[in-house]
């Protein structure tokens, strides 16, 4: 699936969240069980020493949660292949800045954030793996960023 201009976004925030309808998906390199919150208070995946005061989500398993989980991995050394979630939100949420209106018009990729946690509802076990060469692209780039000063999250 390819990500375009969302011609339809409505902005998500923490007052105007409702229209936003799961399922939602959480990629991740850990293995957890279903039930378990996810909270902010974690240290990111993509920026060392920088601890996250929120969790985001998606509601595209794929490419969005697949390219999350894969990424995970190889920032973090994990095992691969990862993990995508299906998750529920226990509190309001907004689109994600990262993403929203960053890379493209509106939010093409559903991507969200919270301050509150997330309840793993099951494990996505069957999802198509990205190529090789798409997470090599994207580790490239975002090293590239990084050597601009351009790697900081909004994460506030």
């Amino acid at each position: 699936m390819e990500i375009g201009p969302d011609l339809d976004w409505i902005p998500c925030t923490y007052e105007n969240y409702v229209h936003i309808s799961g399922p939602f998906y959480h990629g991740t390199a850990v293995a957890l069980a279903p039930g378990t919150l996810l909270v902010p208070g974690f240290e990111s995946n993509y920026q060392k020493g920088r601890v996250s005061r929120n969790v985001y989500f998606t509601a595209l398993p794929m490419p969005a949660a697949g390219l999350a989980a894969e990424l995970a991995v190889v920032l973090t050394g994990a095992e691969p292949p990862g993990h995508i979630y299906v998750v529920e939100p226990t509190g309001p949420f907004e689109d994600d800045p990262n993403v929203t209106n960053r890379r493209f018009a509106g939010n093409p990729t559903k991507s969200y954030r919270s301050i509150h946690p997330l309840r793993i509802v099951e494990e996505l076990r069957d999802w198509p793996r990205s190529d090789p060469e798409r997470i090599a692209t994207m580790l490239a780039n975002l090293e590239r960023m990084r050597q601009q000063g351009l790697q900081d999250l909004i994460d506030d």
